[in-house]
C-alpha cells in the first residue's frame, strides 16, 4: 500500500506572548538562543536520521570534541546540566561512593537532591568562602577509606566557573586533581561556565580540564546560548564506566539526538563559544566597574566570569526588581546576583547601572528624612 504526506495546512502567525525588550539580570539562561544556533537547528532539519545518536551529528560532535580535547575521549550528549552532573558522578562511583563537594556547589544547592536521591550517592560537603575547593578543604571529608559505617569519599566535583563566579586556574585544578587520584578518588568538574573560564583565563579548554586531570566532564551549553542541552565528556574513559547504559537509565538519551549535536557544532567548531563567552563577561565586568563607583553597594565576591554579586541596602533589591529581575544569593545578608549573557548589552548595563542609582538616591533620601 502507497501512503503520501498529510497535506500542510495554512498556517496562521505565531502570537508573540513576551516583550523581547524586556531584560533582565537573573541568570544567564534566561537569554534566547543564538541566531547562529537556530540557523545550525534548522540546517539539521528535514529528511530522517537514524535516532538515539546514530546520526551524522553526533558523529561529528565526537571530532569536534576531540578538536578542544584531544582523542580517546567519549562524549554523550544529554538534556540538561542536572542530567549531565548525575550521570557523570554514577560513572564514576559504585553504590557505596561518596562526592565531596564544596556546600555552595549545584549538585548541593539546586538540584533537589537528585545526585543523592536518583543517584545514589552521598554528598560530602564543604564550606568555602569563594566557592572553591583545596587539596587541605578536600582533605576535611576525604578521611574514612575502609570503613564500613562511612560512606567512601571517592570522587571529588568542582564547578567552573563556581557558583560564586569565581574561576579556579589550570594550576590550581591539577592540585586538585593530583591531590585526588592520590588518594584513590576521581575528578568531575560541573563545566555549566566552562566557557566563561576559558575566556576568563584566556586558555584552551583542555587546559584546565584534560591537561589538569579531570576525569570526566559535564560540558554546558544552555547558558552559552544554546536552546537546551549539555555533554557528558569522559576525558578519562578509564575511569568512567556505564555511561551508555546509565544515560538511558536517567532518562537523558534524546531520540532525535541530531538536535542535540546540532547545537554543540555550531557552538564548537568555530568561535561562538569563545565570542559568546567573552561578550557575557565584558557585560559583567562593565557592570562590576559600574557599582564600584556607587556608594551603598559592596561587591562580595571576584568578578572572573559572567556574573556580579554584591550587598544592597535593606528594600533596595525589591524596588530594583520591579524593572529588572534578579535573584537573592544570600537574603540574610542581603547579598543579591546579577548575570550577563551572551545578548547582554552595554545599553542594558547602563539602564540598570542607572536604575540602581535612582533607587540607592531614593533610599538615601528615605533614610535622611
Amino acid at each position: 500500500m502507497t501512503t503520501t504526506a498529510p497535506a500542510a495546512r495554512p498556517s496562521s502567525a505565531t502570537a508573540r506572548l513576551h516583550d523581547p525588550s524586556v531584560r533582565g539580570f537573573a541568570s544567564d539562561n534566561y537569554s534566547g538562543v543564538h541566531p547562529e544556533v537556530l540557523a545550525a537547528l534548522a540546517a539539521a532539519n528535514g529528511g530522517h536520521q537514524v535516532s538515539y545518536g546514530e546520526d551524522d551529528y553526533t558523529a561529528r560532535l565526537q571530532e569536534v570534541m576531540e578538536e578542544h580535547f584531544g582523542s580517546g575521549i567519549e562524549c554523550f550528549p544529554v538534556f540538561n546540566g542536572t542530567g549531565a552532573n548525575v550521570l557523570s558522578l554514577q560513572s564514576l562511583l559504585p553504590r557505596w561512593g561518596a562526592v565531596v563537594c564544596a556546600s555552595t556547589a549545584h549538585i548541593n544547592m539546586d538540584e533537589n537532591g537528585a545526585p543523592e536521591r536518583i543517584g545514589g550517592m552521598k554528598l560530602l560537603q564543604v564550606p568555602t568562602a569563594d566557592g572553591k575547593l583545596t587539596p587541605e578543604l578536600i582533605d576535611r571529608e576525604a578521611w574514612g577509606f575502609g570503613d564500613e559505617h562511612r560512606a567512601q569519599p571517592l570522587a571529588v566535583s568542582i564547578t567552573q566557573t563556581t557558583e560564586l563566579g569565581t574561576c579556579y586556574t589550570p594550576d590550581e585544578v591539577r592540585a586538585i586533581a593530583d591531590h585526588a587520584h592520590s588518594k584513590g578518588m576521581k575528578l568531575h568538574m560541573d563545566g555549566a561556565r566552562l566557557a566563561n573560564a576559558a575566556a576568563h583565563l584566556g586558555v584552551p579548554l583542555r587546559a584546565f580540564t584534560r591537561d589538569a586531570g579531570v576525569d570526566i566532564l559535564s560540558f554546558g551549553g544552555t547558558k552559552n546560548g544554546l536552546l537546551y542541552g549539555e555533554v557528558v565528556v569522559a576525558l578519562n574513559p578509564e575511569a568512567a564506566h556505564g555511561l551508555v547504559f546509565l544515560r538511558k537509565m536517567n532518562m537523558q538519551l534524546a531520540s532525535k539526538m541530531r538536535f542535540l549535536s546540532a547545537q554543540f557544532i555550531a557552538l564548537l567548531e568555530g568561535d561562538l563559544w569563545l565570542r559568546s563567552a567573552e561578550h557575557a563577561n565584558a557585560m559583567a565586568a562593565r557592570l562590576r566597574a559600574a557599582v564600584e563607583t556607587i556608594d551603598g553597594v559592596r561587591p562580595t565576591q571576584k568578578t572572573e566570569s559572567n556574573g556580579v554579586f554584591a550587598i544592597l541596602p535593606p528594600g533596595v533589591a525589591d524596588r530594583l526588581r520591579e524593572s529588572f529581575r534578579f535573584y537573592d544569593w544570600d537574603e540574610a545578608a542581603r547579598e543579591v546576583r546579577w548575570m550577563c549573557s551572551f545578548d547582554t548589552s552595554e545599553a542594558d548595563i547602563d539602564d540598570f547601572v542607572a536604575a540602581i542609582r535612582r533607587e540607592l538616591a531614593a533610599h538615601s533620601a528615605g533614610a535622611a528624612t
